[in-house]
């Protein structure tokens, strides 16, 4: 089981697309809204350098917006 993480907004078409694919792989994951929690926007940006999202942090793999194949290989779907 692993630890996830995304860090994503309600507008964000990556964050959906993201989050679907995580759900049709059966990946649980939680879910962080920064579009309203300024606390957990702080630590995006600290974990990751980066403002924009989606953000995942995958057992303390930093991913930063929808890239299939990082995903695939931080929960070992290959």
């Amino acid at each position: 089981m692993h630890n996830v993480k995304i860090y994503s907004t309600s507008t964000c078409h990556y964050c959906v697309m993201t989050k679907e694919f995580l759900k049709k792989n059966n990946i649980q994951f939680e879910n962080i809204d920064v579009g309203v929690n300024r606390e957990a926007c702080k630590e995006m940006m600290d974990k990751s350098g980066q403002m924009g999202v989606p953000v995942l942090d995958i057992d303390g793999q930093i991913i930063v917006g929808f890239d299939k194949d990082a995903i695939s290989k931080a929960i070992s779907l290959n």
